[in-house]
């Protein structure tokens, strides 16, 4: 019977749709307008994270409810509002956090507004510029200048999107059932078995962002609906075009909202906030090659800008940054891409957020098997666990093999399979 409700056309009468709801024990009165078989799309040859048969379902708001798109001007959350029009208490809704890029910023809300009217749906701007600045922006600010190269897309999740945002959210629609979608590679489903909501990666592994919603309230999750995440971006391109939005061709944004798009280069906007603070580009044994300006310059693992002199066979190659020594303000190159100095096998994860119960991570990694895997870069293949110790407030995480260019002030995350378990931010490489 599910079946025959996914299959159903997305305009059907009410009536119908509650008996076969109550017949199924559906908990929701609509059926899923975005949950594609492989047989919607007989042609898919892109690789996927395909789950289980089965062990999920997709959970849909019921007639009455509230449907608040988060919409950013983009293709993929066009298709989101496009998806979910038909509801009678849709509402579009466009988050202003950065004044400074106000001609981007004006642009944007220009394209959600003519796409809700389209659409025949209501939309409001809302700023929370105050929160992004002291809960993303300066955090980041002060990750480099402690050496550290952090990603403000898990603060902007955790803080923003999916944290003043719900706040927001709860505040208008009290009493009443409301859902956030987004824009997000990623699926959050009801899990069969538990009616657990778990975090997932998304359909797509080119495009999978489930790294990036890592540190978001697991308290939220039976509250937001992603999807995108049940395709390829190809077929939502696809589906831009059946649904004549005029965002179907808009190129997918580049960057961060932060970054004024005139701005080649992202080192040089990082100047304008960190005061220079200049130091050496150094050999293992010492000798220095070199100057940087700062040591959020440059990224462990990243080519150095060094010029060395390739007439000395000692020196001949390709020469990479294998270190940021804080105390001494230098930079550490080593030669050769596949140099041992880039790799590490053991790393220290702190600021922890919990999507599953820690207890459980921590019981099915001492059975000794391989299910809980690490994931350092957000489209990178994980890598299975050795061991994790738990040390509170941290954990110190042994991988099976080593890797390359384990950054500190990345994410580290962990998953099983395609659930996404819980992580932090990366401290230390050992």
């Amino acid at each position: 019977m599910t079946t025959l409700l996914r299959l159903l056309p997305s305009r059907r009468p009410q009536i119908l749709l509650r008996s076969l709801a109550l017949s199924c024990r559906l908990y929701t009165a609509v059926p899923p307008p975005f949950y594609p078989t492989h047989k919607s799309y007989p042609s898919r040859t892109e690789p996927t994270h395909d789950l289980p048969p089965d062990t999920y379902t997709q959970a849909t708001p019921g007639p009455d409810d509230h449907v608040i798109v988060a919409m950013s001007s983009g293709v993929d959350s066009s298709v989101c509002a496009a998806l979910f029009q038909h509801y009678k208490n849709v509402h579009g809704i466009y988050m202003a956090n950065w004044s400074q890029t106000a001609t981007c910023t004006e642009r944007d809300w220009r394209d959600v507004q003519k796409l809700c009217q389209d659409l025949k749906m209501d939309c409001e701007r809302v700023n929370f510029e105050h929160e992004y600045w002291n809960d993303v922006f300066l955090p980041m600010i002060e990750k480099y200048q402690n050496g550290l190269t952090p990603n403000p897309d898990i603060g902007c999740n955790k803080y923003v999107k999916f944290g003043k945002l719900v706040e927001y959210l709860n505040e208008k629609y009290m009493g009443k059932k409301w859902w956030l979608v987004t824009g997000h590679y990623a699926r959050i489903m009801k899990h069969n078995e538990t009616g657990e909501f778990h975090l997932l990666r998304g359909l797509s592994r080119r495009k999978d962002q489930s790294y990036y919603l890592s540190s978001i309230p697991s308290s939220i999750l039976s509250k937001v609906i992603l999807p995108i995440g049940h395709y390829t971006k190809p077929e939502v391109r696809e589906l831009a075009k059946k649904f004549n939005l005029h965002t179907a061709s808009k190129p997918d944004s580049q960057g961060l909202c932060f970054v004024n798009p005139g701005q080649s280069n992202f080192r040089d906007f990082l100047n304008e906030y960190i005061p220079a603070n200049p130091g050496n580009i150094v050999t293992e044994d010492g000798k220095v090659w070199g100057k940087h300006k700062g040591l959020w310059h440059a990224t462990i693992g990243q080519r150095s800008t060094v010029s060395m002199p390739q007439g000395n066979p000692e020196y001949q190659g390709v020469w990479f940054v294998s270190e940021r020594d804080i105390e001494k303000n230098e930079l550490v190159i080593v030669k050769g891409t596949d140099n041992p100095k880039l790799f590490k096998q053991t790393v220290v994860v702190t600021d922890l957020e919990w999507l599953c119960p820690k207890q459980k991570v921590l019981a099915t990694q001492a059975l000794g098997s391989h299910d809980i895997q690490f994931q350092y870069h957000s489209l990178l293949p994980s890598v299975p666990v050795k061991s994790i110790r738990d040390e509170g407030d941290k954990l110190i995480i042994e991988l099976a093999k080593p890797v390359r260019a384990l950054a500190p002030g990345q994410g580290g995350i962990l998953y099983n399979d395609n659930r996404v378990l819980g992580g932090g931010m990366m401290s230390k490489a050992l």
